[in-house]
């Protein structure tokens, strides 16, 4: 199992009203392996974006943790590959 994280982007988000680039954190094993790794990272478990392509949004700190505990990190490009082959 792989817990991964994108690049960091624009896609509309802001914190204390500043835009704010984010990524995406996903997997493509076990969900409960993303969720711990989301709890190690100081994420709560509400932010879980339980979509087609389940997820948690990262800012620039979370998405730093994450790496640092061993997410692996893609480009867009990749992330899609990877989403494209989930169910």
């Amino acid at each position: 199992m792989t817990v991964y994280v994108d690049v960091l982007m624009n896609h509309g988000w802001k914190l204390r009203g500043h835009p704010t680039k984010n990524c995406h954190m996903f997997t493509d094993g076990d969900i409960e392996e993303l969720h711990e790794m989301a709890e190690a990272i100081g994420m709560k478990r509400s932010w879980f974006q339980d979509k087609r392509i389940k997820h948690y949004d990262l800012h620039a700190r979370h998405r730093q943790k994450a790496v640092e505990l061993g997410a692996v990190e893609v480009s867009r490009r990749e992330a899609v590959k990877i989403w494209r082959t989930l169910k």
